[in-house]
């Protein structure tokens, strides 16, 4: 596979451009992200579905430069693929001619079925979660796909989308009992099967409600990625947002260029979270561009991911680590530190792999500044150790990390995070081991540790040379009065 991939997605509303740089065999980042606001189809719902020359003028100049900007990122490979208006519309085929001969880019129609698998595809890669029912909303389509343990078992396309029923409803101010009538009649088509009580939201509109909801609920963590939040708590605020003014969608935060049709995206998100019994949201950051893409980089692995590999992980290894072999060793001695330590302290199982990533991860800054680089670490986390983690595992590694030289973690930084983090005695245990793994392998040796801890002492035994260990693990923060004891083999 090219090292960098441009994906193009051509959507009813708007066309976006990813350029992805691989970083090793599966990892991977966002290199850049343009969109252009091209309403491609605009006056298409009102016309036959007919693309307007307008319309496809502006989609012609977006491509333009979106092909500027991937041959000067020198991308290998690129992907173009069409949704909703395009599929939908009788001349179609001028508009590809006319990209195709005047640019040279050929566009792949996709059908609805198509569209729903690549949002699925993401989600079950890039999201913490393993069952529910994704729902991309787009212009002219919302499209699912019902994932049950990680597979995709099936999908379903609905001809109703946020443009469409602007152009169809809410232009013509006919009373919005209307579109809930016409909203239903399409959820109609919706197989029995499609019940899960995760949704997973997918799109600008559902993005624009979360970043509201967000706001609203102060939430420590200004990703979207991730975030989760309960309907119960939140159906009635998105009730307001379908019937509010414009005036008071300003007032809520809604960006400018979702006025006009979020609306409409929140009375189509509600009716199909009715149907199908959700009751909690989790919203994806990602979509049909990284399905597109992820559906490319594994399409020799079953388009998933290897069992407990996370490509956010690995992609900062592979740019920012520099002594794998070290972090490993860390990473190694942090989990026989915690196999000691878990039973006499009453520490989560669970809490055992967030440990393993933090010390994995512990020496990321050093790239940037050698001289609090645990700071620099914590900062890298907080921004890029966004796939496969939910808002409280991001920030509990980034603590780990943050506070993993001799302090234990401070009020001061966990008191905004309060909510997303285990309590104080849990937390500083963490802390303290993956600062005392990092402080075992501080000259840099290799050989795999032993741990144990009887009667208040923690035997630590090395196949290595342990004399600056022994002078730093004083100067180490406790949570408990222990000892520690050092051994070699």
């Amino acid at each position: 596979m090219a090292k960098r991939t441009a994906i193009i997605d051509i959507g009813s509303n708007s066309a976006r451009m990813a350029v992805f740089e691989r970083t090793s065999r599966f990892g991977f980042y966002l290199l850049n992200e343009t969109r252009s606001r091209v309403r491609i189809s605009e006056g298409a719902y009102e016309k036959n579905g007919e693309l307007q020359p307008e319309a496809m003028d502006r989609a012609h100049q977006a491509l333009a430069e979106f092909l500027t900007i991937a041959k000067n990122y020198k991308t290998r490979k690129i992907l173009c693929v069409a949704t909703s208006a395009v599929r939908d519309a009788p001349n179609k085929k001028i508009f590809l001619k006319r990209i195709e001969e005047s640019l040279g880019l050929k566009i792949k129609v996709i059908n609805g079925d198509k569209e729903a698998w690549l949002g699925g595809i993401a989600a079950v890669n890039l999201l913490p979660v393993s069952d529910g029912i994704t729902i991309d909303i787009g212009g002219g389509s919302t499209d699912l796909a019902l994932i049950k343990n990680r597979r995709i078992v099936k999908t379903c396309s609905l001809n109703i989308g946020t443009v469409r029923l602007k152009e169809l409803f809410f232009d013509k101010k006919r009373d919005i009992e209307e579109a809930k009538l016409y909203i239903d009649e399409a959820l109609n088509a919706l197989p029995e099967s499609f019940r899960a009580g995760i949704a997973i939201g997918i799109g600008g509109t559902i993005r624009a409600i979360s970043k509201t909801i967000m706001q609203r609920n102060h939430h420590a963590i200004e990703l979207i990625h991730a975030f989760q939040y309960d309907l119960k708590e939140e159906k009635k605020f998105i009730e307001k947002v379908a019937h509010a003014s414009v005036m008071k969608l300003s007032k809520y935060g809604i960006k400018k260029d979702r006025l006009d049709t979020i609306r409409p995206g929140a009375l189509i998100f509600l009716r199909v979270l009715e149907t199908i019994g959700a009751k909690e949201i989790m919203t994806s950051g990602v979509g049909v561009r990284e399905g597109l893409f992820l559906s490319d980089l594994l399409r020799h692995s079953s388009h998933l991911f290897p069992a407990n590999f996370n490509p956010s992980v690995r992609s900062l290894q592979d740019r920012f680590c520099t002594d794998p072999k070290l972090s490993a060793h860390i990473a190694s001695t942090a989990k026989h530190l915690f196999g000691a330590l878990k039973t006499p302290f009453t520490l989560p199982d669970e809490a055992e792999k967030h440990l393993e990533v933090a010390a994995k991860l512990s020496q990321l800054g050093i790239r940037l500044n050698f001289y609090n680089f645990h700071k620099h670490s914590a900062y890298f986390i907080m921004n890029n150790l966004d796939y496969g983690f939910s808002h409280e595992e991001m920030i509990l590694i980034a603590t780990l990390i943050r506070f993993n030289k001799r302090r234990l973690p401070k009020g001061s930084f966990t008191k905004p995070y309060k909510k997303l983090l285990p309590d104080s005695a849990v937390l500083s245990w963490l802390s303290y081991i993956v600062s005392l793994a990092q402080t075992i392998h501080v000259n840099r040796a290799y050989g795999n540790v032993r741990c144990t801890y009887t009667n208040g002492v923690l035997e630590i035994e090395t196949p290595f040379q342990t004399n600056l260990a022994k002078e730093r693990v004083k100067e180490l923060q406790k949570p408990a009065p222990i000892a520690v004891q050092f051994v070699s083999r």
